[in-house]
């Protein structure tokens, strides 16, 4: 089976944390914690990152 990047059901905000976790085999919140910590540090790129992601990705049927 091909594993296709989407955006996860299981969402705080869009769904893209939990995405990224479930395409590449991580756990949701170590994931969530990541980008958070991005976010925090880098704020733009981190931010304009999860808009982008957002936009780009299709949401799980």
């Amino acid at each position: 089976m091909e594993k296709k990047l989407r955006r996860s059901n299981d969402a705080w905000i869009a769904g893209i944390c939990g995405g990224l976790a479930d395409y590449f085999g991580f756990e949701r919140e170590l994931t969530r914690i990541f980008w958070l910590l991005l976010t925090i540090f880098t704020f733009f790129p981190g931010l304009i990152l999860y808009i982008v992601l957002w936009i780009l990705m299709p949401k799980e049927m």
